[in-house]
């Protein structure tokens, strides 16, 4: 397992089959191309998410990325919000990963930071660094977001900026993340929901209740490659 994919696995929502999988996730923790500071870091990230309880993690998960939009790892989210540009970038996105032999092989979207990641694990290095590179002011904040609420998950956002050798200010975007008013609490939740309940046509939930969340998703593998 590559180091970006191991990336986006850990990223991803901790399905039961992660637990499966201990001795090939701490493997790819040991990639040399890290600093040894970073590798132990990481490692230590596998073993205690490994010892932990799938339904903590679980829970620990969705209480970070299925909560508000700040921290959605949908990537154009927080480049066009929910603007037409939005659609249009899918639509490229879909076309460079077609372009390059990949279907999606899920119901995904194609800017979800995981299926990226997947997909550029696949690629040539230079490739996958130029990506990160341009991410990386997106990618580095969600690290500081994620550092000011405490969660480990900062760790995993911080290697991919080191990835993308993206230069910014660290401090400046912690920040940054302390003055936002948070979108994760009960009440803005709340205020999400009035507005979102009165919404109808194309952003109405379907007929059988699925929901049309930022992060609804279906499980498995996401990218596969075209014969």
């Amino acid at each position: 397992m590559s180091l970006l994919k191991l990336i986006g696995v850990l990223i991803d929502y901790p399905q039961d089959e992660l637990w499966q999988h201990g001795d090939e996730l701490l493997e790819a923790a040991s990639d040399p191309a890290l600093p040894a500071p970073r590798r132990e870091a990481l490692a230590d990230f596998v073993r205690t998410l490994l010892g932990a309880d799938p339904l903590d993690a679980q829970d620990r998960w969705l209480t970070m990325f299925d909560r508000g939009r700040t921290m959605s790892l949908l990537l154009f989210e927080h480049i066009h919000g929910e603007s037409r540009d939005r659609g249009q970038a899918m639509v490229d996105l879909i076309a460079a990963y077609r372009k390059n032999g990949f279907e999606l092989a899920a119901k995904e979207l194609p800017d979800y930071l995981p299926l990226v990641l997947e997909y550029l694990s696949q690629r040539p290095a230079e490739e996958a660094r130029d990506w990160l590179h341009h991410v990386g002011p997106i990618v580095g904040l969600l690290a500081a977001r994620a550092a000011e609420r405490g969660s480990h998950y900062a760790l995993l956002f911080e290697i991919l900026v080191d990835l993308g050798d993206v230069r910014f200010d660290p401090g400046l975007l912690r920040r940054r993340a302390r003055d936002e008013q948070r979108d994760d609490t009960p009440e803005a939740m709340d205020q999400v929901w009035e507005e979102e309940a009165v919404r109808f046509g194309v952003e109405a939930p379907s007929g059988n209740c699925s929901p049309t969340g930022q992060n609804a998703r279906t499980p498995g593998m996401t990218l596969q490659s075209r014969p």
